[in-house]
């Protein structure tokens, strides 16, 4: 078989890498990919965001199944395409990927499914939304434990974690007034702030079927401890003590199937990877957000742990045939990724530095580095994002997976790389 990856990050580095142990699979191509997806696989110069040049190539290598990544393609209907134009692919529909797409569609299906979520309000203008914080906490001074969301895409930076009614007021600034978030502020969400751990559950289904993952655990704030700013994620370890397989349980019956049963009413049937990031919270776990892709950091660990052949889960997907195939076998050792950045992320960043101790790395036991933002210019690999490396490994326990991915870290630099140094460290 001939497989097509759509996208250029670790995600899609790890899904190239996995695709490509499977026996059935003769090649693996990834649209744009970066300098680590050259190396276990075939790059193709073509933008994730080109559904047109995606489909001509597909059609004329005549691609097998293509397996879109990112959440942008999604949205924009990557998929749809692809099937009208009579090709396979692994992941949802527009019309379902609205789920990650609108904030907004996504609380108000939670909302009507019953399903466990913050209380919240959505406002179509800035002015509205100060209005309401000014109303609900008159006092300048007063606790405001809101959290406030730009509706659409915003490369997961669009959720702002507020404390104080300066931070809530300066939120809504920053989504409607500065347009921080280009178009996804268009419309916003006030929530209230949930308390508790957070945690990442995916799970596979083809709109009928549902095959459940083992729990991920992402750090999304850019620093140890759980400081600064909202980042894409700066590195997960799975599995998670937080979550045990009564909690799995509950998770599927309260929240998962309600979701796949609640898009098949509103005629959106859901296939591919349904990503619920969850507060577990004293009165039991609560959905933050849906994302309709594996997540990334966390499809590092997740595909570092599974044995089973990929191709199996993402073809019975695309055919609606997940109920016929086995549940798949997971390595029972614990697996950590560790984000390597830029000097600037999550804000602006320099590009094209000279990254060196990647064979280093490489040679150490149960350690793979998936590269998302790199690039190879003149037989050098160079930085080229924000988010540059996912450095992830497998171990005996959690503390023994996190030396391992630490030790790897050591090996590797350029200038102003860095990184948090406490991942994991939630379940020690």
């Amino acid at each position: 078989m001939k497989v097509l990856v759509v996208g250029n990050g670790g995600r899609e580095h790890a899904l190239a890498w996995k695709i490509g142990m499977s026996p059935r699979v003769s090649q693996v191509f990834v649209a744009p990919g970066n300098a680590g997806t050259g190396v276990d696989a075939t790059n193709v110069p073509i933008s994730a965001d080109d559904t047109e040049g995606l489909v001509n190539f597909a059609r004329r290598e005549s691609i097998d199944l293509t397996v879109v990544g990112p959440e942008v393609p999604l949205v924009n209907g990557l998929v749809d395409a692809l099937e009208a134009a009579g090709l396979r692919a692994f992941g949802p529909s527009a019309a379902a990927a609205e789920l990650e797409g609108s904030k907004v569609f996504c609380k108000n299906l939670l909302k009507a499914a019953d399903i466990p979520t913050a209380d919240y309000q959505t406002f179509r203008t800035g002015d509205d939304a100060a209005r309401f914080i000014k109303d609900r906490y008159p006092e300048e001074n007063s606790s405001v434990p809101v959290v406030v969301k730009a509706d659409g895409l915003a490369a997961g930076k669009g959720v702002i974690v507020c404390s104080t009614r300066e931070d809530a007021l300066d939120a809504i600034d920053r989504i409607t007034r500065q347009r921080e978030f280009g178009e996804a502020g268009n419309e916003l969400i006030i929530e209230d702030r949930l308390i508790g751990q957070e945690a990442s559950i995916l799970a596979i289904t083809d709109g009928n079927a549902i095959v459940m993952l083992p729990a991920a655990q992402d750090h999304k704030p850019a620093y140890d401890g759980d400081k600064g700013p909202n980042t894409g994620g700066m590195g997960a370890y799975c599995p998670t003590p937080i979550v045990d397989e009564k909690m799995i349980e509950m998770i599927q019956e309260d929240i998962i199937v309600p979701t796949v049963h609640a898009m098949k009413r509103n005629r959106r049937p859901f296939k591919g990877v349904l990503y619920a990031g969850l507060m577990i919270t004293s009165t039991g776990p609560k959905v933050l957000e849906y994302n309709v892709r594996f997540g990334d950091p966390e499809c590092q660990p997740l595909l570092m742990r599974l044995k089973s052949d990929i191709m199996d889960i993402l073809e019975a997907v695309a055919d609606g045939r997940l109920i016929d195939i086995d549940p798949p076998e997971w390595d029972e050792r614990p697996s950590i990724c560790v984000v390597m950045a830029s000097e600037g992320y999550p804000g602006d960043y320099v590009k094209g530095r000279e990254i060196s101790g990647l064979h280093d790395a490489a040679k150490l036991k149960d350690v793979k580095v998936f590269h998302a933002g790199t690039k190879l210019t003149q037989g050098s690999v160079q930085t080229d994002g924000g988010r540059v490396l996912g450095v992830t490994a497998l171990g005996n326990s959690i503390s023994n997976a996190k030396l391992q991915a630490y030790t790897a870290v050591k090996q590797i630099r350029w200038p102003g790389a860095w990184c948090r140094k406490d991942i994991s460290d939630k379940a020690l």
